[in-house]
């Protein structure tokens, strides 16, 4: 690695603008565990970690779901820039007999959402009784893949700005920040 891209980074974070501070950031956590809980105590779901950046969110989320829950993840990114998001590049293919299941699909922000609703449209087709989304950030804008898209669960509603923190990346770098930034002047 570079030590100008690491200068590049630390740089980021020191001039980066504090959108939710680590207690905010814990509140939604404590928010969307009580929505989830709510709707899917009952369900035997299935919660599905959307890699890399659904990694906070479920070591964050999952722990407050006080109910019996089964989990598992994958990995999956749209080729190139195509619209139609049934085109998924699968670096990890959910593993698990789907059938008749409820799946609860974890990431960590929901920007235009063409991955996240390729993915649903996947455990559709797999047969599943039911797939809710949870996100950790509704990025707020009207480029969605379909005209008000929004996950089942969303534990808060932020600018359209380049953001990183929470399971959001820079680079690469800063998914392990604990509240949610944006990028200087972005």
């Amino acid at each position: 690695m570079s030590e100008t891209l690491l200068e590049e980074v630390r740089r980021a974070m020191a001039e980066a603008d504090c959108l939710a501070t680590k207690e905010a950031v814990d509140a939604a956590y404590d928010n969307l565990a009580a929505e989830i809980s709510e709707r899917l105590s009952r369900a035997n779901p299935l919660v599905y970690t959307v890699m890399h950046g659904g990694l906070i969110i479920a070591g964050q989320l999952i722990p407050r779901l006080d109910f019996p829950l089964e989990t598992a993840y994958l990995h999956a990114t749209r080729y190139g820039h195509a619209l139609n998001g049934s085109y998924l590049d699968w670096r990890v293919r959910p593993t698990q007999d789907l059938a008749g299941r409820t799946v609860l699909v974890l990431d960590d922000i929901l920007d235009e959402g063409h991955t996240l609703k390729a993915i649903c449209q996947h455990f559709r087709e797999q047969g599943v009784a039911e797939v809710l989304t949870a996100v950790l950030v509704h990025k707020v804008h009207e480029r969605k893949a379909e005209p008000g898209m929004r996950a089942d669960f969303s534990g808060m509603d932020i600018a359209d700005r380049f953001l990183f923190g929470c399971g959001m990346d820079y680079k690469g770098y800063w998914r392990n920040a604990p509240g949610i930034y944006a990028l200087k002047g972005h």
